[in-house]
């Protein structure tokens, strides 16, 4: 059985990595057609589509009354993306990833505080209906906001840029490469996911732990690749597109849902309680990287993969 499920995670890992570069090559081509910023393009079809694992999920775990699975999943995701899928995307090709856009500045610190207004809003141990309402009218604030101005989401390319689209039939087929590839995506997190939590439950790891470290970690492969993807084909500006929306959308629009499907009740922090640290640490070296020189440097990668290690490091030990 062992072998079967290892089997699984390898093949998963070749998905990945196949599947990523597609999605990366069709979502340039789709940006220049729109005439959308890489940025927007790559929030609102990748992340949104992203997310889409940290949904089922929700739903499966409310549905079996364990919805605190679905909030470890978020929590442990946010930290993998506000850390170790930045790190990653700088360190392997080795190029700063520059951030002068006014809205993506913006951006940035709605991220950083969204990213810990689940833990505010279920400090009183319950993230109930009323609170699911505001998580996702958070998020649909920030779309309206993406969506006021035209300098916020379109952007002028050059029409002799190899990537551009010439025609409708060009865009249709480009947008079923991003679903395919979106698809190809889902399935090989579901299968990293899956071995992941078959090994785990080997191990005889808690029920928040595996949220929070197998879960939460298997669903941010997706956006870990296609950071690194976009890096290497000089697109940075998609990859924050896609970290952030990674953050903001189950953060709001997929927990509130779940909250007001099934409010998560939490009544024992301590499986959270390191989580939570690491979450606001997390946030603030992700702003604070970004704010200081409008760029994040090798240096600062660094800094947030070390966050990361240690952060597993110290949930391991405690557990």
């Amino acid at each position: 059985m062992i072998w079967l499920y290892i089997l699984i995670f390898i093949g998963s890992l070749f998905l990945l990595l196949s599947s990523g570069t597609l999605l990366v090559h069709s979502l340039t081509k789709i940006a220049r057609f729109l005439g959308w910023k890489e940025f927007v393009v790559a929030f609102f079809v990748v992340a949104m589509a992203g997310s889409a694992p940290n949904f089922f999920v929700g739903i499966n775990s409310a549905i079996n009354g364990i919805p605190q699975l679905s909030f470890g999943d978020v929590v442990g995701g946010n930290i993998v993306d506000l850390t170790l899928a930045i790190a990653l995307a700088v360190l392997i090709t080795r190029t700063a990833i520059p951030v002068e856009s006014k809205m993506v500045q913006t951006s940035t610190i709605f991220t950083s505080v969204v990213a810990v207004l689940p833990l505010l809003l279920i400090f009183d141990g319950k993230l109930g209906r009323g609170d699911g309402l505001i998580l996702i009218g958070v998020f649909l604030f920030y779309v309206f906001w993406i969506f006021s101005k035209g300098d916020r989401f379109r952007q002028v390319y050059d029409g002799k840029d190899k990537e551009i689209i010439k025609g409708f039939k060009d865009f249709i087929k480009d947008l079923g490469k991003v679903i395919f590839s979106l698809i190809l995506l889902m399935v090989a997190a579901e299968g990293i996911v899956r071995s992941s939590l078959f090994f785990a439950e080997s191990f005889g790891l808690s029920l928040p732990i595996i949220g929070i470290l197998i879960i939460g970690l298997g669903n941010a492969l997706p956006e870990i690749y296609f950071a690194v993807a976009s890096a290497k084909r000089g697109h940075t500006a998609m990859i924050l597109g896609d970290l952030m929306g990674s953050i903001i959308v189950p953060a709001t629009l997929v927990l509130g849902i779940v909250a007001f499907i099934h409010p998560i009740e939490v009544d024992n922090f301590s499986p959270f309680a390191i989580a939570r640290i690491f979450l606001v640490l997390s946030a603030f070296l992700f702003f604070f990287a970004i704010k200081t020189g409008r760029k994040i440097t090798t240096k600062e990668a660094i800094g947030l993969l070390f966050i990361y290690i240690l952060f597993v490091v110290v949930e391991i030990l405690v557990k």
